[in-house]
């Protein structure tokens, strides 16, 4: 990347105006972008060949190619990279993109999974791309845990919390388990739990067991180790990744390998059972980051570009992220700041309701 910017420095003038009307060209179109419609755009006068010459120099430096046997160019990733790191003025959120994120986020909506779902409608609607948001991990406090036996090696654990969500799980206890002995686990995890998170309670267990190790039976303490291994392993509280807006790419799509590009990409966000990955993108820093073609490791079979920002909670923790997902040639000076303020509100919102 830093040879980029520095191609980018050692340019003159003209060279540079030349690669930056290329790019917006195709950013606003899709299409390449010749030295004839360039000539009568270009700031100062200059013949057509000229123009030519500066766009074969461009290209000799890996930042243009010729798609087919067209006579115009478009950019390569290394150009768009270097355009976005060094050329792209990214716009002012307009009031009407303003509005519509407000009026999507400002309702008396408790629950955060339906505002996500709401969140991730309007950054399609506004951005006519994909967008991909990750939920943070549903973790209402515990009211209550129980374990009930369906048999000599089949017990399930009950879990309630605060917000009234039931889960049950079905599991194998340790052998010789009574019904005494898992009220008598039920009754210490209940002591422990109410007012923690799961993930809170896990914590606290172990440092438990081994100072109160007299007070527990040693069926109950089993029980509570395997009990509270069962949800922290395998648990459905995960990160839940929402898509929207999948008619979108297919409609942009123009050829026969983009349509398979994009029926790549949703390949690769149904399988994605690691979804921790995507928030990896957005863990490395604050604010929008921007992902180009193979770049973005997650979908880099689709040659797709991604921008995404995390958002914090009231302890400025990263506990999800949000973006926009599409075609290299992407609107990123607006994108940019429809993802940022975007994910800015999210983060407030859930801080707030926390």
């Amino acid at each position: 990347m830093n040879d980029a910017t520095h191609i980018l420095d050692e340019m003159n003038d003209r060279t540079r105006e030349v690669f930056r009307r290329i790019v917006e060209g195709y950013l606003e179109t899709g299409d390449p972008v010749g030295s004839r419609t360039l000539t009568r755009s270009m700031s100062e006068k200059v013949s057509a060949a000229t123009v030519r010459n500066v766009m074969q120099d461009l290209e000799f430096l890996g930042l243009l190619q010729s798609p087919h046997v067209s006579a115009g160019r478009v950019p390569t990733q290394m150009g768009l990279r270097m355009f976005v790191d060094g050329l792209l003025e990214v716009g002012n959120l307009t009031d009407t993109d303003r509005q519509a994120i407000d009026a999507t986020l400002n309702t008396n909506q408790r629950d955060v999974g339906t505002m996500l779902d709401r969140v991730s409608n309007a950054l399609t609607g506004l951005t006519h791309g994909a967008s991909l948001v990750l939920a943070p991990k549903q973790e209402a406090p515990i009211k209550h845990i129980e374990f009930v036996s369906l048999g000599h090696d089949r017990a399930l654990v009950v879990l309630v919390t605060a917000d009234g969500h039931v889960e049950n799980r079905v599991f194998t206890p340790p052998p010789g388990q009574t019904p005494s002995s898992m009220r008598e686990a039920a009754n210490f995890l209940n002591a422990l739990a109410e007012g923690r998170t799961l993930s809170e309670l896990g914590r606290v267990i172990t440092q438990e067991i081994s100072q109160r190790r007299q007070e527990l039976d040693v069926l109950a303490r089993d029980l509570v180790a395997s009990g509270v291994a069962i949800w922290e392993n395998e648990g459905e509280n995960y990160e839940r990744l929402i898509v929207r807006g999948r008619s979108n790419l297919l409609d942009e799509a123009q050829q026969e390998q983009d349509l398979e590009r994009i029926r790549t990409l949703f390949d690769d966000l149904e399988r994605k059972r690691d979804i921790a990955e995507f928030l990896e993108l957005a863990d490395e820093g604050e604010g929008v980051r921007i992902f180009i073609g193979s770049e973005n490791k997650l979908f880099s079979l689709s040659g797709s570009s991604l921008v995404v920002s995390p958002y914090m909670n009231a302890d400025r923790k990263i506990i999800g992220a949000l973006g926009v997902i599409g075609p290299t040639r992407l609107n990123y000076g607006r994108i940019v700041p429809i993802v940022d303020y975007t994910a800015q509100l999210v983060g407030k919102l859930i801080s707030d309701q926390g």
